[in-house]
């Protein structure tokens, strides 16, 4: 416990430092992030890195995360760049003669949105011209309100299992307790600044960042016991790896900017 409080202030002082500054180190961080975060979803399916599905999967992530507006280059769209991986995926189940199976260029197509989509959404919220900072902060924090909340209201109310078949520790006290301090942190940035974002408006995200982020925990613990394994990787000690502490974000910050709930 104590390793992995020293190591999640260390990581969040950084990582809240890098979001300040913006720009070209906190998109690098992301892009850093969404590389190591596709290279833990291959290994947990059992897929070398050097699989053609694979460098497919790879070359996606980066279309999606690249800054490639800032290097004056056009992009196609993100349907465009989906439906070309798809046919490429399918194309090698045929060129390796059924060595990359259907449902393995599945896993890969599916991996390459869930992270890169995931993690181009706060590189672009965080780029918006106005006030960028200020709505990835008010998500960032919803979410981690939301698991500080989860994790101390379990501890001390704890007592009805949410979904002991996927995660046996998680509460339902707990989850509502997540809710509950989201809700106050999103409340708190309608206070301090209501020239920005109405009290609804807030409070809805506080809402949405809870129940989907608490989701997207879920959605991380049940790949990984289906798949067996305890944590998705090592990158930061007593927390595991990048899918394991990102699971939330690559759920809400779509659905925020998917929604328009968040400025696009």
């Amino acid at each position: 416990m104590k390793q992995r409080i020293i190591t999640g202030v260390i990581a969040g002082a950084l990582f809240i430092s890098i979001a300040i500054f913006g720009g070209w180190l906190y998109t690098g961080l992301l892009v850093l992030l969404a590389i190591i975060g596709f290279t833990e979803y291959v290994r947990m399916n059992g897929v070398a890195w050097s699989d053609p599905s694979s460098l497919l999967g790879y070359a996606s992530v980066l279309l999606f995360v690249l800054p490639w507006a800032e290097w004056g280059i056009k992009m196609p769209s993100d349907l465009t760049i989906l439906w070309m991986l798809a046919f490429l995926l399918l194309a090698v189940t045929v060129i390796t003669k059924n060595r990359t199976t259907l449902d393995g260029a599945a896993l890969m197509l599916l991996g390459a949105l869930y992270v890169g989509y995931g993690f181009v959404a706060m590189i672009e919220i965080r780029q918006m011209e106005q006030n960028g900072l200020f709505w990835t902060f008010l998500t960032f924090f919803c979410i981690w309100a939301s698991d500080i909340g989860a994790y101390f209201f379990g501890r001390a109310f704890g007592k009805t299992k949410l979904w002991p078949s996927i995660s046996p520790n998680k509460t339902i006290e707990g989850a509502l307790g997540g809710v509950l301090l989201s809700l106050a942190v999103s409340a708190v940035f309608a206070l301090t600044a209501s020239e920005l974002i109405e009290w609804p408006k807030a409070l809805l995200i506080g809402l949405i960042a809870a129940v989907a982020g608490q989701f997207g925990d879920l959605i991380q613990s049940a790949y990984k016991r289906v798949r067996n394994i305890k944590d998705t990787g090592s990158l930061l000690p007593g927390h595991g790896g990048v899918l394991d502490r990102c699971d939330s974000w690559l759920i809400v910050f779509p659905l925020l900017w998917l929604t328009e709930l968040l400025p696009v």
